[in-house]
Parts: structure tokens; sequence; C-alpha cells
């Protein structure tokens, strides 16, 4: 139990495989969460911004480095026990990344590591953690949206 949100930071990552975008997710290897599939991430630390903290994490759960392509959306997480009271509260803030570079493998505080196709996660059967599929589908409107136009011929 805590007596005030704690700040985390997860890096939403999406790349093109064989032409069909596929965002990275891990899965969490400890309490909480144990068993499910989520964003690389984790705590904010003490002098950090949200965005280093989410590269960070990213590398230390993956391997992967990357640079940071803007806040995505911030995510409360909220999580009550039978009699309602609050257990956890997280604020997570999302950072899109971009341009990932170093070969992916499953580390720190991560089971596993694997890129997976944006369009199924909803009817995926991953134990996915809350609102992974909609933030995934945010990150790949927004790459979307500002991704150069190709040249006219």
């Amino acid at each position: 139990m805590t007596d005030r949100p704690l700040l985390g930071a997860i890096a939403v990552l999406c790349q093109a495989v064989d032409a069909t975008p596929h965002v990275l997710l891990v899965q969490r290897g400890k309490a909480p969460n144990a068993g499910y599939w989520g964003f690389p991430g984790g705590h904010v630390e003490l002098g950090e911004t949200a965005s280093e903290a989410a590269l960070r994490e990213l590398r230390e759960e993956t391997g992967i480095i990357a640079e940071p392509a803007g806040h995505l959306r911030n995510i409360d997480v909220i999580q009550r026990d039978s009699d309602g009271r609050v257990e956890r509260h997280y604020l997570l803030v999302a950072t899109l990344c971009t341009n990932p570079t170093g070969t992916l493998q499953a580390a720190d505080d991560a089971a596993d590591a694997a890129w997976f196709p944006v369009a199924s996660l909803g009817a995926s059967d991953l134990n996915l953690l809350d609102q992974v599929a909609e933030v995934a589908r945010d990150a790949l409107t927004r790459l979307r949206r500002t991704a150069p136009a190709a040249p006219a011929q």
C-alpha cells in the first residue's frame, strides 16, 4: 500500500516486420504483474526525465537502444483491493520511441521480449496489461501522422 502515486515511464516502440506494424512488448518477470505482457518500463529515478527513464528501461529490459520521438500519453494504473481501497497507483508516462538498434534479448526483470503485430493485440490470447493494445494503436496512429510524405513522381 502506498500513500501517493508512483511515477513510472514506458517505452512504446513500433516497427514494420515483413511490412506489418509490430510493437515491442516484454513479459513481466516479477511482481506486480509477473507473467503479463506490457511495454518496457519502470520507475523514474530521481533527477531523470520520464523520457530518459523510458529509454533506460528499454535498454535494460530488451537490449534495444532507441531515440525518443515525444510524449505519447499518460496512463493511470490504479489497483484496488476487494474493499475498494487503493493498493497501488502508478502514473505511467508513455514515450514514443523510434530508430531501434541492438539485438533483442530479455534481460533485467523481463522474463521474455518479443515483437507483436499491433492489429492482433486486441484479439490476442496474451495476458496483456490494461491499455496495451490501445496505446500501441495510438503510437501507430502518431507515427503514421508524422511520417514524411512519399516524394511525388
